[in-house]
């Protein structure tokens, strides 16, 4: 069999649920007994769906800590616009589990904002209900489109990215949980920016909207503790 053979996959998945039972759980078994009953995880964690992307691996959190939505260009609609799962889950996140923090966070190579800089209107008549989703990033769309002139490329589409996490960060705003939580102060929202390639993750300055380094962002966090964005 081949390793892209269904089968194979699957026998792959299944061999490492084995190894997680017998291995790793023992180890964190305590771990887990406190986390049977409750969670209180401290930052909702919003990320494409890209397979290439892992939250807890990139953050270093064990489980517990991050509650994660994941779709499609990481998108968060406006409120009222697209009711619905990620809605809710933000909802719930910030009154029901109360998290301090919420991350959106982008990506490189990302097949979400290439076809949303790109379209293949061949393509895309295939997945009606991707090329409607991605109506919620059309906004990012005009703004990269302006930076980057005639540029196409690599540099564009990740532009994009970066716009469109400054875009759902908007739109998170319009969320009435969110907006309230924000005028008490109670929550921080960030934007982040993940290479693949190289591992770094950027932080996006929404006043100046671009980008700062990690250690940038924990200065200030350490000079302003208080504050909300």
């Amino acid at each position: 069999m081949t390793a892209s053979d269904p089968r194979s996959s699957l026998i792959s998945l299944l061999k490492g649920v084995l190894h997680f039972n017998r291995d790793v759980f023992p180890e964190k078994e305590e771990m887990f007994k406190n986390l049977a009953s409750s969670q209180s995880p401290s930052t909702l964690f919003i990320a494409c769906a890209d397979s290439r992307v892992s939250p807890g691996l990139i953050t270093q959190q064990e489980p517990g800590n991050l509650f994660i939505v994941r779709n499609v260009g990481n998108i968060v609609p406006a409120y009222g616009d697209m009711l619905g799962g990620v809605s809710s889950a933000v909802e719930y996140a910030v009154v029901g589990l109360k998290v301090s923090h919420i991350i959106v966070c982008g990506h490189s190579d990302c097949g979400a904002m290439t076809a949303l800089m790109n379209p293949d209107p061949g393509a895309l008549s295939k997945m009606p209900t991707v090329q409607t989703w991605l109506r919620n990033a059309e906004a990012a769309r005009a703004v990269a489109k302006t930076m980057c002139a005639e540029d196409a490329g690599p540099a564009a589409v990740r532009s994009l990215a970066e716009q469109n996490v400054l875009l759902q960060l908007a739109h998170l705003r319009t969320h009435p949980s969110v907006a309230a939580a924000l005028a008490r102060k109670e929550i921080i929202l960030l934007g982040w920016f993940y290479d693949i390639g190289t591992g770094e993750v950027q932080v996006l300055d929404e006043q100046q909207r671009h980008t700062i380094s990690i250690e940038e962002a924990i200065a200030h966090l350490e000079d302003t503790p208080q504050a909300a964005a």
